[in-house]
Parts: structure tokens; sequence; C-alpha cells
């Protein structure tokens, strides 16, 4: 089993930056997929980013599509989000999760590990 930890959020104005860090422990994680999805308050818990096993593929939601970034160490336990011009309706928490296989997937079904999560507020 892997254990997953997200660090790097807080709060930040509109318009700023964060970048979130996954640091996987435990099984290493180099020859699965992983993404990064969000929960709101009041609401479920939505897909935002995912990264294949080597990199070469990533996929955005519509809303994070041009100021989020998913990265990975290849070879590594360490997958990052960078996240431009923050709105407020970026507000959540977020969790990072490690798929069952070695491509991303845009569900939830499709992972197998999760994070607790970190929380992350855009002020207006």
């Amino acid at each position: 089993q892997v254990q997953l930890v997200e660090s790097g959020g807080g709060l930040v104005q509109a318009g700023g930056s964060l970048r979130l860090t996954c640091a996987a422990s435990g099984r290493t994680v180099s020859e699965y997929g992983m993404g990064w999805f969000r929960q709101a308050l009041g609401k479920e818990r939505a897909f935002v980013a995912g990264i294949n096993y080597n990199g070469f593929s990533t996929y955005y939601s519509n809303s994070v599509k041009g100021r989020f970034t998913i990265s990975r160490i290849v070879d590594g336990n360490t997958v990052y989000l960078q996240m431009n011009n923050l709105k407020p309706e970026d507000t959540a928490i977020y969790y990072c999760a490690a798929a069952y296989g070695a491509n991303w997937g845009s569900i939830v079904s499709d992972y197998r590990d999760w994070g607790q999560g970190t929380q992350v507020t855009v002020s207006p």
C-alpha cells in the first residue's frame, strides 16, 4: 500500500499561484498514473488533472486548462500541481491519488490510493 501526502496548500489572493506537492511512500508510484482531484464545500470530489506513469500524457478539466500544470519526477515518487491565475472558485480541498494502472483516469473509481488532502483558499 502507498501513502500519499499532499502539501503546499494555503490562502492566496485571486490571480496568485500555488504549487502543490504529492509525496508517495511505502510503495513506488513510478509505474502508475497519478491524478489531482478537488472537493469544494458541499460538492462532490471532482477531477482536476491527471498524468500517466512516464509523464508523457496529461489531461485537465476544462475549468483549469491553461492555468494548472501537472508534472512528476519520472521514476520518482513525487507529483506536482502548479496552479496559476487562481480564482475564488478554485477554493477546495485538493487530493492526490494513485491510479490502478499506468494511465491517468478522470473519475474517482480509477484511483486506488488517496492522500488526506490540502486546503486551498482563494480570496477575491
